[in-house]
């Protein structure tokens, strides 16, 4: 899934005030704080098309990946795990 988001909203959220001081701000949290608050923006948006010839830079934290390409727009990917069913079918 690949969701638009609103570029201040994230950058006010994490305190940073561009896309290179967001990466570094992220690197000294901890990683279940910065699913916490992308898991948080990412409500209520919807699915949209990101060409990857397109992204400039990338961040990857966990399920999730955060795009910023050449037109300044950035993009949250949440990768679709999708879960083996690793049980057998009952024989009876």
């Amino acid at each position: 899934m690949v969701l638009l988001l609103n570029k201040n909203s994230l950058y006010s959220t994490f305190g940073v005030s561009d896309f290179d001081s967001l990466d570094k701000n992220m690197q000294s949290m901890a990683p279940s704080m910065v699913e916490y608050y992308l898991s948080d923006l990412s409500s209520g948006n919807e699915d949209t098309y990101l060409n990857k010839r397109n992204i400039q830079e990338s961040i990857s934290i966990g399920e999730y990946s955060i795009y910023l390409d050449y037109d300044d727009e950035i993009y949250l990917e949440i990768a679709d795990y999708i879960e083996d069913d690793l049980e057998t079918a009952s024989l009876w």
